[in-house]
């Protein structure tokens, strides 16, 4: 049976950042959990080692959800600001803490180019689409010197482009484009980008491309 299409997607994860339980619907029917539990809740170790440990200026975190790395960041005494389109992301985030704004990273963004860290965690690499084009737009937001820390998925995943869509309550949305870049193609993802170094770290299972426009030395 056909499930009918009967919510937008921003309105399906404003449910999920409420407490339902939500799923991503792949192209190919494969029905995979969000981990809102994990992504609302307190920062765990390797959040730290990999996300916030690294940051030493101003840093802006792109799609902050419920902000649990602003806040981890804010505590640090680093000034911080949370990005998300969804109103219930950035009340969520403020009500911990944490600075949030409700914005698009494409659109209009505060303190553009002097920014010194932006964060993707959480697979928010896939927002869009399209990573380069994401990547770019970084590049833009921040300092010349800045880095980008963007957490990818495990050897194997190369880079998948698909669109998904997500379930609430047996109520289904309509498509979403997103990507997911692996550990082992981001190097090459980053170059397209104008990021010329990329230094890969890993905790606790996790992985982290830590991406400047200088190659190391």
């Amino acid at each position: 049976m056909t499930e009918l299409i009967s919510m937008r997607p921003l309105d399906a994860w404003e449910s999920a950042l409420a407490g339902q339980p939500c799923e991503v619907l792949r192209s190919d029917g494969s029905l995979v959990p969000a981990d809102i539990q994990r992504w609302s809740g307190m920062p765990d170790a390797a959040d730290h080692h990999l996300l916030v440990d690294p940051c030493s200026g101003p840093t802006l975190d792109v799609g902050c959800g419920a902000g649990r790395i602003a806040e981890a960041l804010t505590t640090r005494g680093i000034t911080a600001l949370g990005l998300d389109v969804s109103p219930e992301a950035v009340r969520l985030a403020r009500e911990r803490g944490a600075s949030a704004v409700r914005r698009d990273v494409f659109g209009q963004v505060p303190s553009e180019g002097d920014w010194q860290e932006t964060l993707l965690a959480d697979g928010n690499i896939g927002i869009g689409g399209d990573p380069v084009r994401l990547l770019r737009r970084l590049r833009d937001l921040m300092r010349p010197e800045g880095t980008a820390l963007v957490e990818v998925d495990g050897p194997g995943t190369g880079v998948v482009h698909d669109v998904i869509r997500l379930r609430v309550q047996g109520r289904i949305t309509g498509t979403l484009p997103w990507s997911w870049v692996g550990v082992d193609a981001v190097a090459a993802v980053a170059a397209e980008a104008g990021f010329l170094g990329c230094d890969i770290r890993r905790f606790g299972g996790r992985h982290l491309a830590r991406l400047t426009r200088r190659e190391a030395s």
